[in-house]
């Protein structure tokens, strides 16, 4: 039997932990050791039927082996049909993939994720500064993406998120603790995303260089999370199941994981890789491939665990706003009608908030 939730109490909680700028990280350093009621979510949402993707036997049943993609060969005709390969049948089956020796050295990586622990465990009143709910802003600290509402239960994190990065003047907004790291990991992931935009248009049978002429990656935007110690980590969750809006996701997770995959209706736990870099489809890239590449849900469950999880997401997407989207026309024929309406990406933005 599900418990009853008191809405007044966790208004008051709401209203207070908000006003206090302070994030989750705030209240682990008060020393909470009950969560408080606006972070617990309902027990359906907590179900654990997760399968652990490293299991051998599990390969072999169902073929459940995470699909890990080697960009090393990139340069190499022969190599790269293998990888187009490999990534057309990522997209269309998982949505999501690992990739390896991307190019992005690992001191860089190591670098941005130090720079991200080292701001969110700042001073509160020095974090205070840039506490804001204000999601136009190119640079805000945040707890809780959206409105706060009673009904709906709060993620245990807290959020740095960076926007407009395609612009060299965005980085000087950036808290100077992790500026550097930010810009550097930037400049790795710029030189990723080309590869893959070249990529998955080879997998999609078009030229290589069909989505760059899109713009659909000329926008990029991070949110660098932080998932506080939890005193009871069974009743809430790092984030709610979700997929992305935008075309592309890259994500950065450290050792400690807990991030999911919605795989075959089962909840896949993805296996941290040291130095790997997580791709997955977005929404509107499942829209312009006519649901061919597939915008998959994930989640992120919180582990006992005696250190903080770090994870960083960069987004890409366009930065033309208010052209439309729809499935890809030279995609289309008798036997793949268009299954999706085009998309003004401002408008589905305002839909997907709400």
């Amino acid at each position: 039997m599900a418990p009853v939730v008191d809405y007044s109490q966790r208004e008051t909680e709401i209203k207070a932990f908000d006003e206090s700028k302070a994030g989750v990280k705030g209240l682990v350093d008060a020393g909470v050791t009950k969560l408080p009621t606006m972070f617990i979510h309902p027990p359906e949402n907590l179900l654990n039927s997760s399968l652990p993707v490293d299991d051998e036997r599990l390969h072999k049943v169902r073929g459940l082996r995470f699909p890990v993609i080697d960009l090393s060969g990139f340069d190499c005709p022969e190599s790269r049909k293998e990888i187009v390969e490999e990534i057309k049948k990522a997209a269309e089956s998982w949505g999501f993939f690992q990739l390896v020796d991307h190019g992005i050295p690992l001191g860089v990586i190591e670098g941005v994720q130090r720079g991200v622990r080292a701001f969110h465990e700042l001073p509160q009143e020095e974090k205070a500064k840039w506490y804001s709910r204000d999601f136009a802003q190119k640079v805000n600290f945040f707890s809780f993406h959206g409105d706060f509402k009673v009904t709906t239960p709060a993620d245990w994190r807290d959020t740095l998120s960076c926007k407009v990065l395609e612009d060299p003047a965005s980085f000087e907004a950036i808290p100077q603790i992790c500026r550097e790291e930010v810009r550097r990991y930037m400049e790795g992931i710029d030189g990723v995303m080309r590869k893959l935009s070249e990529l998955l248009s080879e997998a999609l049978g078009l030229g290589s260089d069909y989505l760059a002429t899109t713009r659909c990656f000329n926008s990029r935007s991070m949110a660098c999370h932080y998932f506080p110690i939890c005193p009871e980590p069974h009743l809430t969750m790092g984030g709610t199941k979700h997929t992305d809006l935008g075309f592309l996701t890259l994500l950065l997770q450290d050792s400690v994981g807990g991030l999911q995959v919605l795989h075959q209706d089962v909840w896949i736990d993805v296996p941290p890789v040291k130095g790997a870099l997580l791709a997955n489809m977005g929404d509107m890239m499942q829209i312009i491939t006519n649901g061919g590449f597939k915008s998959v849900e994930h989640r992120v469950l919180l582990k006992p665990t005696v250190q903080p999880r770090i994870s960083i997401a960069c987004f890409l997407s366009t930065d033309d706003l208010d052209r439309p989207y729809g499935p890809i026309k030279e995609l289309l024929s008798e036997d793949n009608r268009p299954i999706f309406d085009r998309v003004i990406f401002r408008e589905y933005m305002k839909k997907y908030k709400l």
